[in-house]
């Protein structure tokens, strides 16, 4: 049992190295592609599909298994030693897939979260102008139309008004 746990934890850490390695370049992927399709058939050379990479689940199984298969098959060769061999292949499989899986969401969530930060770096510098804008508003000692106002304020000569108390008692109210 101690042996399939670790080689469980051991083939997830081998899934998302595996994941990783393939996203940072295909090479072997495009080697193999060059190798097996005609001209026109051949993928481009911005496409970053791999093994693994870019791949549906079904494929991803598929060539996990054949290496898993020829890995075994030379062990077995190499080392006669028999250790419940089907149960470490299962394990080795499954590890891998899982750790593929837990990489390819580190790095979506890791996309997310930068081009989030990029949104919210550039919301930020919005905020600060507008602030800027603002601080200048308020420095501004009087708007224009408040000095134009009173300008004319001045600029009309007061008559001689009656006062308040004048015009009550002229009307009868005082």
């Amino acid at each position: 049992m101690t042996i399939e746990l670790i080689t469980f934890i051991a083939s997830i850490l081998f899934g998302a190295v595996i994941f990783w390695r393939e996203s940072q370049g295909n090479g072997v992927y495009r080697f193999f592609n060059k190798m097996m399709n005609s001209k026109e058939l051949q993928m481009k050379t911005t496409d970053k599909k791999g093994f693994v990479y870019q791949q549906s689940f079904f494929l991803r199984l598929v060539f996990i298994v054949s290496l898993f298969l020829i890995g075994i098959i030379i062990t077995r060769i190499l080392i006669p030693i028999d250790l419940a061999t089907i149960s470490l292949f299962a394990s080795m499989i499954f590890g891998t897939l899982i750790g593929m899986y837990l990489a390819g969401f580190i790095f979506r969530s890791s996309a997310v979260i930068e081009e989030q930060s990029e949104s919210l770096e550039d919301k930020f510098q919005d905020v600060i102008e507008k602030g800027k804008d603002f601080i200048e508003d308020l420095k501004n000692e009087e708007p224009v139309a408040i000095e134009k106002a009173q300008e004319e304020i001045k600029k009309t000569p007061k008559e001689n008004e009656k006062s308040a108390r004048e015009r009550l008692k002229d009307k009868g109210l005082l």
